[in-house]
């Protein structure tokens, strides 16, 4: 247990049950020791994989979510369950958490990440907009009719309320203006209609 860091997530507002302040790290190296261990046993690894991560996301405790997200096999996650957890993201962190370590990496990543950077609630943009800047990063390239989507949500983020969602919204935004050039223009026509720049 790490106290300050514990205390410092408190003092933030990060609220859990229980929050043992371990580093993102030490939950890593954690998972990787759970992954061995359930491969050793034999039999069925990913439905005894799948079981504990769906055990440790009903915990209210921090490390339990974080590890539930880095040891979920994507190809067992349902859309309707990504959905279910998404709605029980309970901080901006976990949004992060939850998005980096397993969303991304789903068949259905593209889909469900343009369905909630349209949603109202600031987490579902967050963990969208987080997904689609790792899909860039991966050289996924959207059609025509996401692009447009794309940019249109983009804009309503970067003029919104919540800090972390523009923020969010302006990587993804840059990653996307990486795909080359033809995107850089498309990036950088839509952010001049809102006095902004490519960083």
């Amino acid at each position: 247990m790490d106290g300050k860091t514990a205390q410092s997530m408190r003092d933030k507002g990060l609220q859990y049950k229980l929050n043992w302040g371990a580093s993102l790290p030490m939950l890593r190296q954690q998972a990787g020791e759970l992954r061995a261990e359930v491969a050793a046993d034999g039999g069925d690894s990913t439905s005894r994989l799948y079981d504990l991560a769906i055990a440790l996301w009903k915990e209210d405790v921090r490390e339990c979510k974080i590890l539930a997200t880095m040891l979920m096999p994507a190809d067992r996650l349902l859309p309707e369950v990504a959905d279910i957890w998404l709605e029980q993201v309970p901080s901006q962190e976990m949004a992060e958490q939850v998005a980096f370590n397993l969303f991304q990496h789903l068949s259905y990543a593209p889909q469900k990440a343009f369905q909630w950077i349209a949603s109202p609630r600031a987490y579902d943009q967050l963990c969208g907009f987080h997904m689609l800047t790792r899909l860039f990063m991966n050289g996924q390239e959207p059609n025509e009719r996401g692009i447009n989507e794309f940019l249109d949500q983009s804009l309503c983020a970067l003029q919104g309320s919540s800090m972390a969602v523009r923020k969010a919204a302006m990587q993804s935004v840059q990653r996307f203006s990486e795909l080359g050039v033809v995107y850089e223009r498309l990036a950088k026509s839509a952010l001049k209609s809102i006095n902004l720049e490519l960083l």
